[in-house]
Protein backbone atom coordinates (compact mmCIF):
# COMPACT_ATOMS: atom_id res chain seq x y z
CA UNK A 1 0.00 0.00 0.00
CA UNK A 2 1.32 3.64 -0.97
CA UNK A 3 1.56 6.44 1.87
CA UNK A 4 -2.03 7.51 1.00
CA UNK A 5 -3.63 4.20 1.64
CA UNK A 6 -3.82 3.19 -2.36
CA UNK A 7 -2.81 0.21 -3.91
CA UNK A 8 -1.03 1.44 -7.00
CA UNK A 9 -1.17 -0.99 -10.46
CA UNK A 10 0.09 1.39 -12.77
CA UNK A 11 2.17 -0.25 -15.87
CA UNK A 12 4.77 2.92 -15.48
CA UNK A 13 5.22 5.69 -14.01
CA UNK A 14 4.81 2.63 -11.24
CA UNK A 15 4.72 2.64 -7.92
CA UNK A 16 8.21 3.18 -5.84
CA UNK A 17 8.76 1.50 -2.16
CA UNK A 18 7.41 3.40 0.60
CA UNK A 19 11.20 3.12 2.39
CA UNK A 20 12.24 5.06 -0.72
CA UNK A 21 9.80 7.79 -0.58
CA UNK A 22 10.08 8.28 3.00
CA UNK A 23 14.15 8.80 2.71
CA UNK A 24 13.73 11.05 -0.04
CA UNK A 25 11.05 13.54 1.20
CA UNK A 26 13.62 13.38 4.73
CA UNK A 27 16.34 14.43 2.06
CA UNK A 28 14.90 16.51 0.35
CA UNK A 29 15.76 19.90 1.12
CA UNK A 30 19.03 19.21 2.51
CA UNK A 31 20.74 16.24 1.18
CA UNK A 32 23.31 14.75 3.20
CA UNK A 33 24.49 17.51 5.88
CA UNK A 34 25.10 19.71 1.98
CA UNK A 35 22.32 22.55 2.71
CA UNK A 36 20.62 22.04 -0.79
CA UNK A 37 18.47 19.58 -2.60
CA UNK A 38 19.98 17.23 -4.78
CA UNK A 39 17.77 18.83 -7.75
CA UNK A 40 20.21 22.14 -7.00
CA UNK A 41 23.44 20.04 -6.67
CA UNK A 42 25.78 20.78 -9.46
CA UNK A 43 25.95 17.24 -11.70
CA UNK A 44 30.11 17.72 -11.59
CA UNK A 45 29.74 18.11 -7.62
CA UNK A 46 31.69 15.57 -5.61
CA UNK A 47 28.23 14.71 -3.89
CA UNK A 48 26.69 13.86 -6.72
CA UNK A 49 29.56 11.73 -8.32
CA UNK A 50 28.76 10.09 -4.90
CA UNK A 51 25.41 9.24 -5.67
CA UNK A 52 26.41 8.19 -9.12
CA UNK A 53 29.34 5.74 -8.21
CA UNK A 54 27.06 4.22 -5.31
CA UNK A 55 24.56 3.65 -7.68
CA UNK A 56 26.80 2.11 -10.51
CA UNK A 57 28.23 -0.14 -7.56
CA UNK A 58 25.31 -1.64 -6.17
CA UNK A 59 23.53 -2.61 -9.63
CA UNK A 60 27.00 -4.22 -10.21
CA UNK A 61 26.33 -6.40 -7.40
CA UNK A 62 22.59 -6.84 -7.64
CA UNK A 63 23.28 -7.97 -11.44
CA UNK A 64 26.73 -9.63 -11.27
CA UNK A 65 27.71 -7.14 -13.79
CA UNK A 66 30.91 -8.13 -15.29
CA UNK A 67 34.08 -5.10 -15.66
CA UNK A 68 34.28 -5.32 -18.92
CA UNK A 69 30.63 -4.05 -18.82
CA UNK A 70 29.84 -0.52 -18.64
CA UNK A 71 27.04 1.62 -17.03
CA UNK A 72 25.16 4.23 -18.30
CA UNK A 73 22.31 6.31 -17.37
CA UNK A 74 21.02 8.24 -19.92
CA UNK A 75 18.13 10.66 -20.86
CA UNK A 76 15.48 10.49 -23.20
CA UNK A 77 13.51 6.91 -22.12
CA UNK A 78 13.92 3.67 -23.64
CA UNK A 79 12.43 4.89 -26.74
CA UNK A 80 15.22 7.07 -27.50
CA UNK A 81 17.61 3.66 -27.09
CA UNK A 82 15.93 2.19 -30.14
CA UNK A 83 17.65 4.73 -31.96
CA UNK A 84 20.86 4.63 -30.25
CA UNK A 85 21.49 0.88 -30.68
CA UNK A 86 20.83 1.22 -34.20
CA UNK A 87 23.58 4.13 -34.61
CA UNK A 88 25.99 2.73 -32.40
CA UNK A 89 25.99 -1.31 -33.94
CA UNK A 90 23.28 -1.28 -36.66
CA UNK A 91 24.73 0.89 -39.79
CA UNK A 92 26.14 -0.56 -43.16
CA UNK A 93 24.51 -3.68 -44.59
CA UNK A 94 24.51 -5.74 -42.41
CA UNK A 95 20.73 -7.43 -41.61
CA UNK A 96 19.47 -6.46 -37.82
CA UNK A 97 17.75 -9.27 -36.25
CA UNK A 98 14.35 -8.32 -34.56
CA UNK A 99 11.81 -10.36 -32.69
CA UNK A 100 8.98 -9.01 -32.53
CA UNK A 101 6.61 -10.44 -29.52
CA UNK A 102 4.58 -6.89 -28.88
CA UNK A 103 4.34 -3.27 -29.39
CA UNK A 104 7.62 -2.06 -28.36
CA UNK A 105 9.71 -4.53 -30.11
CA UNK A 106 7.37 -3.49 -33.12
CA UNK A 107 8.34 0.14 -32.37
CA UNK A 108 12.28 -0.45 -31.98
CA UNK A 109 12.24 -2.68 -35.38
CA UNK A 110 10.34 0.68 -37.32
CA UNK A 111 12.64 2.93 -35.81
CA UNK A 112 15.52 1.12 -37.22
CA UNK A 113 13.97 0.79 -40.24
CA UNK A 114 13.18 4.54 -40.64
CA UNK A 115 17.11 5.29 -39.81
CA UNK A 116 18.14 2.77 -43.03
CA UNK A 117 18.46 -0.37 -41.12
CA UNK A 118 18.67 -3.65 -43.15
CA UNK A 119 15.89 -4.77 -40.82
CA UNK A 120 15.06 -8.80 -40.73
CA UNK A 121 12.11 -9.81 -38.88
CA UNK A 122 13.19 -12.79 -37.08
CA UNK A 123 9.49 -13.74 -36.03
CA UNK A 124 6.17 -11.06 -35.70
CA UNK A 125 3.56 -12.56 -33.04
CA UNK A 126 1.03 -10.08 -34.33
CA UNK A 127 -1.31 -12.38 -36.39
CA UNK A 128 -1.85 -13.98 -32.96
CA UNK A 129 -2.31 -10.83 -31.11
CA UNK A 130 0.44 -10.95 -29.83
CA UNK A 131 -0.36 -13.85 -26.96
CA UNK A 132 2.88 -15.12 -26.94
CA UNK A 133 2.54 -18.04 -29.36
CA UNK A 134 6.35 -18.30 -30.37
CA UNK A 135 7.50 -20.72 -32.82
CA UNK A 136 9.86 -22.93 -31.39
CA UNK A 137 13.74 -21.36 -31.96
CA UNK A 138 14.93 -23.93 -34.52
CA UNK A 139 11.69 -22.05 -36.97
CA UNK A 140 13.11 -18.76 -36.38
CA UNK A 141 14.67 -16.87 -39.35
CA UNK A 142 18.03 -15.58 -38.14
CA UNK A 143 20.25 -13.85 -40.25
CA UNK A 144 23.33 -15.68 -38.57
CA UNK A 145 26.73 -14.98 -38.07
CA UNK A 146 26.34 -11.87 -40.68
CA UNK A 147 23.78 -10.41 -38.44
CA UNK A 148 24.66 -7.08 -36.40
CA UNK A 149 23.01 -8.19 -33.74
CA UNK A 150 20.06 -9.76 -32.26
CA UNK A 151 17.47 -7.92 -30.37
CA UNK A 152 14.30 -8.55 -28.39
CA UNK A 153 11.78 -7.64 -25.42
CA UNK A 154 11.96 -9.12 -22.49
CA UNK A 155 8.50 -8.20 -21.07
CA UNK A 156 6.18 -6.75 -22.99
CA UNK A 157 3.79 -4.37 -20.81
CA UNK A 158 0.93 -3.89 -23.13
CA UNK A 159 -0.07 -7.42 -24.18
CA UNK A 160 1.62 -9.38 -20.87
CA UNK A 161 4.49 -11.54 -22.95
CA UNK A 162 7.28 -12.24 -21.06
CA UNK A 163 10.49 -14.30 -22.33
CA UNK A 164 11.14 -17.30 -20.19
CA UNK A 165 14.11 -17.89 -21.63
CA UNK A 166 17.39 -16.17 -22.77
CA UNK A 167 17.24 -16.85 -26.79
CA UNK A 168 19.78 -18.27 -28.61
CA UNK A 169 21.63 -16.51 -31.37
CA UNK A 170 24.90 -16.84 -33.52
CA UNK A 171 28.22 -16.95 -31.91
CA UNK A 172 29.90 -13.47 -32.40
CA UNK A 173 26.43 -11.57 -33.08
CA UNK A 174 25.84 -9.43 -29.97
CA UNK A 175 22.29 -9.78 -28.45
CA UNK A 176 20.63 -6.36 -27.42
CA UNK A 177 17.84 -6.63 -24.82
CA UNK A 178 14.64 -4.12 -23.89
CA UNK A 179 14.61 -5.11 -19.85
CA UNK A 180 12.37 -2.32 -19.38
CA UNK A 181 9.69 -3.80 -17.36
CA UNK A 182 11.31 -6.40 -15.42
CA UNK A 183 14.92 -5.91 -14.73
CA UNK A 184 15.85 -6.30 -10.96
CA UNK A 185 12.95 -9.17 -11.12
CA UNK A 186 14.98 -12.44 -11.86
CA UNK A 187 18.42 -13.58 -12.29
CA UNK A 188 20.23 -13.63 -15.52
CA UNK A 189 23.97 -14.29 -17.21
CA UNK A 190 24.42 -10.74 -18.26
CA UNK A 191 27.65 -11.80 -20.37
CA UNK A 192 25.02 -13.55 -22.68
CA UNK A 193 24.25 -10.16 -23.80
CA UNK A 194 26.23 -7.13 -26.05
CA UNK A 195 23.76 -4.58 -24.45
CA UNK A 196 21.01 -4.57 -21.95
CA UNK A 197 18.24 -1.42 -21.54
CA UNK A 198 15.57 0.05 -19.35
CA UNK A 199 13.60 2.76 -18.75
CA UNK A 200 14.05 3.19 -15.03
CA UNK A 201 9.84 4.12 -14.10
CA UNK A 202 8.32 0.61 -14.65
CA UNK A 203 10.61 -1.67 -12.07
CA UNK A 204 13.90 0.59 -11.44
CA UNK A 205 13.19 4.17 -10.02
CA UNK A 206 11.42 7.66 -11.45
CA UNK A 207 10.72 8.43 -14.96
CA UNK A 208 13.74 10.44 -16.78
CA UNK A 209 16.69 7.94 -16.80
CA UNK A 210 17.49 5.21 -18.98
CA UNK A 211 19.76 2.23 -17.88
CA UNK A 212 22.27 1.59 -20.48
CA UNK A 213 24.60 -1.91 -19.74
CA UNK A 214 26.93 -2.21 -22.71
CA UNK A 215 29.67 -4.63 -23.38
CA UNK A 216 32.92 -2.20 -23.66
CA UNK A 217 34.04 -3.75 -27.31
CA UNK A 218 30.52 -3.06 -28.87
CA UNK A 219 31.24 0.71 -27.56
CA UNK A 220 34.14 1.30 -30.12
CA UNK A 221 32.81 -1.14 -32.79
CA UNK A 222 31.95 2.01 -34.70
CA UNK A 223 35.11 3.25 -34.42
CA UNK A 224 36.83 0.13 -35.79
CA UNK A 225 34.90 -0.13 -38.56
CA UNK A 226 32.87 3.05 -39.60
CA UNK A 227 29.19 2.90 -40.24
CA UNK A 228 26.75 6.24 -39.61
CA UNK A 229 27.80 9.37 -37.94
CA UNK A 230 26.23 9.30 -34.48
CA UNK A 231 24.43 12.07 -32.60
CA UNK A 232 26.47 13.08 -29.75
CA UNK A 233 23.18 12.44 -27.43
CA UNK A 234 22.98 8.98 -28.74
CA UNK A 235 26.95 8.07 -28.56
CA UNK A 236 27.25 5.34 -25.82
CA UNK A 237 30.77 5.84 -26.71
CA UNK A 238 31.11 9.45 -25.14
CA UNK A 239 28.55 8.81 -22.38
CA UNK A 240 30.73 6.14 -21.56
CA UNK A 241 34.19 8.17 -21.56
CA UNK A 242 32.30 11.10 -19.44
CA UNK A 243 30.85 8.59 -17.19
CA UNK A 244 26.99 9.50 -18.32
CA UNK A 245 28.25 13.09 -17.25
CA UNK A 246 28.76 14.69 -21.16
CA UNK A 247 25.61 16.47 -20.66
CA UNK A 248 23.28 17.29 -17.20
CA UNK A 249 21.88 14.02 -16.99
CA UNK A 250 18.72 13.43 -15.00
CA UNK A 251 20.26 13.72 -11.67
CA UNK A 252 17.19 14.05 -9.30
CA UNK A 253 16.22 10.81 -10.99
CA UNK A 254 19.39 8.77 -10.98
CA UNK A 255 19.20 9.90 -7.05
CA UNK A 256 15.91 8.32 -6.59
CA UNK A 257 16.90 5.21 -8.81
CA UNK A 258 19.92 4.93 -6.56
CA UNK A 259 17.74 4.53 -3.50
CA UNK A 260 15.93 2.02 -4.98
CA UNK A 261 19.21 0.01 -5.51
CA UNK A 262 19.92 0.67 -1.90
CA UNK A 263 16.24 -0.71 -1.05
CA UNK A 264 16.38 -3.70 -2.62
CA UNK A 265 20.09 -4.80 -1.63
CA UNK A 266 18.39 -4.04 2.00
CA UNK A 267 15.78 -6.74 1.61
CA UNK A 268 17.68 -9.67 0.03
CA UNK A 269 18.22 -8.50 -3.86
CA UNK A 270 17.22 -10.53 -7.05
CA UNK A 271 16.95 -13.86 -5.24
CA UNK A 272 14.16 -12.32 -3.39
CA UNK A 273 12.75 -10.13 -5.74
CA UNK A 274 12.34 -12.87 -8.24
CA UNK A 275 10.99 -15.23 -5.56
CA UNK A 276 8.25 -12.55 -5.13
CA UNK A 277 7.32 -12.27 -8.41
CA UNK A 278 6.67 -15.92 -9.06
CA UNK A 279 4.70 -15.70 -5.85
CA UNK A 280 2.51 -12.97 -6.82
CA UNK A 281 1.89 -13.48 -10.47
CA UNK A 282 0.72 -16.97 -10.13
CA UNK A 283 -2.07 -15.91 -7.25
CA UNK A 284 -3.65 -13.49 -9.63
CA UNK A 285 -3.02 -16.53 -12.55
CA UNK A 286 -4.74 -19.04 -10.33
CA UNK A 287 -7.33 -16.78 -9.67
CA UNK A 288 -8.26 -15.99 -13.70
CA UNK A 289 -7.71 -19.73 -14.35
CA UNK A 290 -10.44 -20.76 -12.10
CA UNK A 291 -12.84 -18.56 -13.00
CA UNK A 292 -13.93 -21.11 -16.10
CA UNK A 293 -13.47 -18.50 -18.43
CA UNK A 294 -15.28 -15.38 -16.15
CA UNK A 295 -11.50 -13.90 -16.49
CA UNK A 296 -10.44 -14.57 -19.85
CA UNK A 297 -6.16 -14.04 -19.94
CA UNK A 298 -5.12 -14.23 -23.58
CA UNK A 299 -1.27 -15.21 -22.92
CA UNK A 300 0.03 -18.68 -23.66
CA UNK A 301 0.60 -19.72 -20.29
CA UNK A 302 4.23 -20.17 -21.41
CA UNK A 303 5.07 -16.96 -22.01
CA UNK A 304 3.06 -14.99 -18.97
CA UNK A 305 4.58 -12.32 -18.17
CA UNK A 306 5.33 -11.98 -13.80
CA UNK A 307 5.11 -8.26 -13.88
CA UNK A 308 2.14 -7.54 -16.44
CA UNK A 309 -1.05 -9.44 -15.82
CA UNK A 310 -3.83 -8.42 -18.84
CA UNK A 311 -7.27 -10.26 -18.54
CA UNK A 312 -11.07 -9.43 -20.34
CA UNK A 313 -13.89 -9.95 -18.25
CA UNK A 314 -16.34 -11.89 -20.23
CA UNK A 315 -19.76 -12.78 -20.29
CA UNK A 316 -21.03 -15.61 -22.70
CA UNK A 317 -16.95 -16.15 -23.92
CA UNK A 318 -17.61 -12.44 -25.52
CA UNK A 319 -15.72 -9.29 -23.35
CA UNK A 320 -17.94 -7.36 -21.49
CA UNK A 321 -17.27 -3.54 -21.23
CA UNK A 322 -19.87 -2.96 -18.85
CA UNK A 323 -18.36 -5.59 -16.74
CA UNK A 324 -15.29 -4.37 -16.91
CA UNK A 325 -16.40 -0.41 -15.91
CA UNK A 326 -18.31 -2.33 -13.10
CA UNK A 327 -15.00 -3.97 -11.87
CA UNK A 328 -12.77 -1.01 -12.51
CA UNK A 329 -15.07 1.13 -10.51
CA UNK A 330 -15.20 -1.08 -7.65
CA UNK A 331 -11.61 -1.49 -7.28
CA UNK A 332 -11.07 2.22 -7.21
CA UNK A 333 -13.19 2.23 -4.34
CA UNK A 334 -11.17 -0.19 -2.61
CA UNK A 335 -8.62 1.93 -2.79
CA UNK A 336 -6.97 -0.01 -5.82
CA UNK A 337 -5.66 2.77 -8.54
CA UNK A 338 -4.32 2.43 -12.00
CA UNK A 339 -6.00 -1.06 -13.57
CA UNK A 340 -7.20 -0.30 -16.84
CA UNK A 341 -5.79 -1.68 -19.95
CA UNK A 342 -4.06 -0.27 -22.26
CA UNK A 343 -5.83 2.00 -24.60
CA UNK A 344 -4.92 -0.36 -27.25
CA UNK A 345 -6.70 -3.25 -25.83
CA UNK A 346 -8.77 -2.33 -23.46
CA UNK A 347 -9.73 -4.58 -20.41
CA UNK A 348 -7.98 -4.91 -17.15
CA UNK A 349 -3.85 -4.95 -16.56
CA UNK A 350 -2.50 -5.43 -13.13
CA UNK A 351 1.01 -4.42 -13.05
CA UNK A 352 3.03 -6.41 -10.33
CA UNK A 353 6.22 -4.55 -10.36
CA UNK A 354 8.98 -5.29 -7.73
CA UNK A 355 7.95 -2.59 -5.12
CA UNK A 356 4.56 -3.67 -5.32
CA UNK A 357 3.79 -5.12 -2.15
CA UNK A 358 1.85 -8.73 -1.27
CA UNK A 359 -0.43 -6.62 0.82
CA UNK A 360 -2.04 -5.07 -2.49
CA UNK A 361 -1.58 -8.32 -4.75
CA UNK A 362 -4.29 -9.96 -2.06
CA UNK A 363 -6.49 -6.76 -2.31
CA UNK A 364 -6.62 -7.63 -5.75
CA UNK A 365 -6.91 -11.14 -5.24
CA UNK A 366 -9.89 -10.84 -3.09
CA UNK A 367 -11.79 -8.38 -4.95
CA UNK A 368 -11.13 -10.31 -8.40
CA UNK A 369 -13.25 -13.97 -6.23
CA UNK A 370 -15.76 -11.64 -4.79
CA UNK A 371 -16.82 -9.91 -8.19
CA UNK A 372 -16.79 -13.57 -9.60
CA UNK A 373 -19.48 -14.87 -7.06
CA UNK A 374 -21.68 -11.50 -7.57
CA UNK A 375 -21.70 -12.28 -11.38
Amino acid sequence: MTIAGKHNFSPGPSVLPTEVLLKAQAEFLNYNGSGMSVMEMSHRSKSFETILETAQKNLCSLLEIPSNYKILFLQGGASSVFSAIYYNFGGGHKPLDYIVTGVWSDKAAKEAQLLGGNVNIVINTKESKHTGYLPPQSEWKLSGKNAGYVYYCDNETVHGVEFPYIPNVPEGVPLICDMSSNILSRRFDVNRFGAIFAGAQKNLGPAGVTLVIVREDLINLNRTSPKVPIPAMLDFKIAADNNSLYNTPPTYAIYVTGLVLEWLLENGGIQITEANAKNKSSKVYQIIDASHGFYSGPVNPSFRSRMNIPFRITKNGIPDPDLESEFLKGAESRGMIQLAGHRSVGGIRASLYNALPMESVQVLIDYMEEFVRHH
